[in-house]
């Protein structure tokens, strides 16, 4: 659990720090800020989604992602777990931009191969390099979203601790069942996501991407019996 507390520790003080530059920033120095945390953001998600050898996986899973998060209503979830904090701690600023820092926050912190990768290596006993280097990039990222967004970006720590803790815990089992192939197409489903996120902070358009989450579970499953698909058509004759 060492990596997943220096990642969490990593997010408050970089979101401290943004907050302090924040009341130095001008609306147009924030909102420039946020555009270059999109753009950033893109890059990483299209670096992962090019990975995939199973596109059609991909777009199957994203589709029943979607049904399965829009009937759990995820992100109205965690918009309202974002307000429901705001209100309990006092933070300062619109409950609506405390409750999109702390959306953004989490799907960036928590979306993407170093997450399930350093959890791994961490649960393994490892040493988390991974999680370090992960660590190191959320750190930069909660600064700019600090600034930008305020204060709803420090509850994402707590994400980072539940979701990343989880999967550290629970990194044995993982690590027998995942296959590199499964590893593959979840990286890059994450990348697609990803994306969606990206295009959300530059407000080209809002992509509810938290109900997309359950498109991770997707794929993984899919790239599981993807092997038996092909024997059931061969036995049928198709």
């Amino acid at each position: 659990m060492a990596g997943t507390l220096v990642n969490a520790i990593a997010v408050i003080i970089g979101g401290l720090i943004g907050l302090g530059l924040g009341r130095r920033f001008s609306e147009r120095m924030r909102e420039t800020v946020m555009q270059a945390v999109g753009l950033a953001t893109l890059l990483i998600g299209f670096q992962m989604a090019v990975q995939t050898q199973y596109v059609l996986g991909i777009i199957v899973s994203l589709a029943a992602g979607a049904v399965l998060g829009e009937a759990l209503h995820i992100e109205d979830g965690l918009e309202a777990l974002g307000r429901w904090a705001e209100q309990r701690t006092g933070a300062v600023g619109s409950e609506q931009a405390f409750a999109r820092a702390f959306v953004t926050s989490s799907l960036l912190f928590c979306v993407g191969p170093l997450t399930v990768l350093g959890a791994i290596q961490d649960g393994l006993g490892q040493p988390p390099v991974l999680l370090y280097t992960k660590s190191l990039l959320d750190g930069i990222s909660s600064v700019a979203i600090g600034a930008a967004l305020g204060a709803g970006v420090l509850l994402s720590a707590v994400t980072v601790l539940l979701y990343q803790g989880t999967l550290t815990v629970a990194a044995e089992a993982i690590q027998r069942v995942m296959t590199p192939e499964m590893t593959r197409e979840l990286t890059a489903t994450g990348g697609v996501l990803i994306v969606g996120l990206g295009i959300s902070i530059l407000q080209l358009r809002r992509i509810r991407v938290g109900n997309l989450l359950p498109s991770l579970v997707v794929v993984v499953l899919l790239v599981a019996v993807r092997p038996h698909l092909g024997a059931v058509a061969q036995a049928l004759g198709l």
